[in-house]
């Protein structure tokens, strides 16, 4: 009779903590240090996670819920439980990149955002998943954007997200890990110490007798190649920042061409989220980039409430940074989130264990959902509200809130609420 070893490592993890720890074992440090990320002095991406802890729960002691529901739709996609798939850059984390995440969404019932930035194509990605919602920059001039739209569109997106949140804010703290253009054989050699270290990571992708791809073939030109990251990164950076009639124009162009829903993305200021309304978008993601923009945002489930608040009976509203763990998502509806985006989570889950990590991320945030429900006896993610949770006087920060009528002369207010 085979014994098996009691102390071998369960390749399950009980928390997206444990699949970080495992992803920083098995991942080559400077790909681990990009997962990582933030800007700066790292204040925001630190408030996204902690400022959670600041809100508690007030549990019942019995008269629990035996059956509880966590179904609920964003953009018209049924989904199995309130979290889906933030669309992030090249996956170079393992050789499937975002065709394993897109199939553990697909497994586990949810949505899965694809980045315009990715490094497999949106054809391939919405095969596996039909539920993908395409996401873009507001990079190129129009006739590119139409024609990226077009194509998300005839692969058969469902939705697309448009992410306009970013300023390029450079310089780390902490030092920003090495992204090389492409992977050849200069950059192998230079690399080679750092990969040494993690030969497990170097066996996936010799298997597969690939190389870790930094291209953006959602970018590139109808019968052209693929950009590099960095040559796609430099067509962002050179194009003039949009307007709010960029906005409107772009949703206008997808509503024409797909009759889809449409996404805003990165929006922290209540009159952003009325303008964001105004502009005609389906949803908007009260989101800091992860804490990878302008250093000292604050959280992004600071900012959610009164977003909600102001716009959450017109459009859907969802959240996006710091989810780690099912609590946060509980936390996130009961402040006006429909639902939340997962981005690091699922990526450390990707690294640690491929398709089956990220589906372990979700079953982790799953059963945390169901167990916060339970401990407060409601059988619905639909009766999670603000008075159920221990909100300390000042959480909230109401950022850009337009003058009370008739107060012309009142400048936008950026207040903390109760």
């Amino acid at each position: 009779m085979k014994i098996e070893n009691p102390w071998k490592q369960n390749p399950w993890f009980e928390s997206v903590a444990v699949a970080q720890r495992r992803a920083q074992k098995r991942l080559p440090a400077p790909v681990y240090a990009a997962l990582v990320a933030g800007s700066e002095a790292g204040l925001t991406i630190g408030d996204n996670e902690a400022a959670f802890g600041e809100i508690g729960f007030a549990p019942h002691v019995a008269g629990h819920r035996a059956e509880r529901s966590m179904t609920t739709s964003v953009m018209g996609q049924d989904i199995s439980l309130p979290v889906i798939i933030s669309p992030t850059g090249v996956q170079a984390v393992h050789p499937e990149g975002e065709l394993a995440v897109a199939r553990a969404a697909a497994a586990r019932g949810t949505v899965m955002g694809l980045s315009n930035f990715a490094s497999k194509s949106v054809e391939e990605v919405a095969a596996v998943n039909p539920s993908t919602f395409f996401q873009m920059y507001w990079t190129g001039d129009r006739d590119v954007m139409i024609q990226r739209m077009d194509r998300a569109r005839a692969a058969g997106a469902k939705g697309l997200i448009a992410t306009l949140d970013w300023s390029f804010s450079m310089g780390r703290d902490w030092g920003s890990p090495e992204i090389p253009e492409k992977v050849d054989l200069k950059t192998m050699v230079r690399l080679a110490p750092a990969v040494a270290r993690r030969p497990r990571w170097l066996y996936e992708f010799a298997k597969t007798g690939a190389i870790p791809d930094l291209t953006a073939p959602n970018l590139a030109p109808p019968g052209g190649a693929a950009p590099t990251f960095f040559g796609a990164y430099y067509e962002w950076m050179t194009t003039p920042p949009p307007s709010w009639e960029d906005v409107a124009w772009m949703r206008e162009q997808w509503a024409q061409l797909s009759g889809m829903p449409f996404m805003l993305k990165g929006v922290c200021r209540v009159d952003d989220a009325l303008r964001a309304v105004d502009a005609g978008v389906t949803a908007i993601s009260v989101s800091n980039h992860g804490g990878n923009n302008l250093d000292s945002t604050p959280a992004s489930i600071r900012m959610l409430k009164p977003v909600s608040d102001a716009v959450g009976e017109q459009i859907e509203v969802l959240l996006d940074g710091g989810i780690r763990r099912g609590s946060d998502v509980v936390k996130a509806l009961a402040l006006g989130a429909r639902a939340v985006m997962i981005g690091r989570a699922y990526l450390w889950g990707l690294a640690a264990n491929g398709q089956t990590g990220v589906e372990n991320v979700l079953d982790v945030l799953r059963g945390g959902i169901d167990s916060a429900l339970l401990g407060m006896g409601l059988s619905s993610i639909d009766e999670l509200h603000p008075d159920l949770f221990a909100i300390p006087v000042g959480f909230h920060r109401a950022l850009g809130v337009p003058p009370a009528p008739g107060d012309t002369q009142a400048p936008l207010a950026v207040t903390a609420i109760s």
